[in-house]
């Protein structure tokens, strides 16, 4: 996704809930929430002639088809009960895999409506691939050397340093810092109010204060954690002195 689209989306986001949103904290494969959604909107249309019985026994059982478990668990967080709340959240104590990561999508739905209804008033629920903490979502970020193939030890230290600094005065947090390469990569909480680019340009500037040695040019995305091949793909596309960013 383009940098400048994901400002914006969040932009419009925040404008509709006025501030109140919930953030999904998972890692959870896109195209996974996608279907999500896709199964939400069509068994919404159903509620009325569902009914609750046993259901927590239907999850856990051997001869439920995957698909039957996930048509299952939508419904469940469609009702805006309690107590179908508290059936997902007890099958995701046992839950693995994919399955575990549909019902934690199903949990955080039928978080949304309860509140909703408690509360009287509409939440935004906003989810990412990389998912997020708090106010905060995660973003993978890659930065990359001007000339050499690789860092130099003093080169790190200084990184390692200015772009703790930089988005710790940002009320943003890294959670990872590696070095592959020719590249930096981050992996790091930013506050979803807080433009990306405020934070990131802050941290490359501070860094070329000692040396000018890092491109202006950056990756960022919250969609997924990207391999080398595909940091090098972008690279070699871009033209380095460009102020987009992806």
């Amino acid at each position: 996704m383009e940098y400048d689209s994901i400002q914006d989306n969040l932009e419009d986001l925040l404008a509709k809930a006025g501030g109140k949103v919930s953030i999904l904290e998972e890692q959870i494969d896109v195209d996974l929430q996608v279907e999500f959604f896709e199964i939400v909107n069509k068994e919404l249309k159903r509620i009325e002639n569902f009914e609750i019985f046993d259901s927590i026994k239907q999850l856990e059982n051997s001869d439920l088809s995957f698909d039957e478990k996930k048509v299952l668990l939508v419904r469940l967080s469609n009702t805006k009960s309690v107590e179908d709340y508290r059936i997902i959240q007890k099958f995701i104590e046992k839950a693995e895999g994919d399955i575990r990561s549909w019902a934690i999508l199903a949990l955080q739905h039928a978080r949304i409506g309860l509140e909703s209804d408690l509360l009287d008033e509409e939440q935004v629920f906003i989810s990412t691939g990389l998912g997020g903490h708090g106010e905060c979502l995660r973003y993978f970020i890659v930065g990359k050397l001007k000339i050499q193939t690789e860092f130099s030890e003093s080169q790190k230290k200084v990184i390692n340093n200015e772009f703790e600094q930089a988005f710790k005065e940002h009320n943003s947090k890294i959670e990872s810092l590696s070095y592959v390469n020719e590249f930096i990569t981050l992996i790091a909480l930013i506050p979803i109010q807080k433009p990306i680019s405020e934070v990131i340009n802050v941290a490359i500037s501070e860094a070329n204060n000692y040396g000018d040695f890092l491109i202006d040019d950056y990756l960022v995305t919250n969609v997924k954690l990207l391999n080398v091949k595909d940091i090098q793909s972008y690279f070699k596309k871009r033209k380095f002195n460009s102020k987009s960013k992806n």
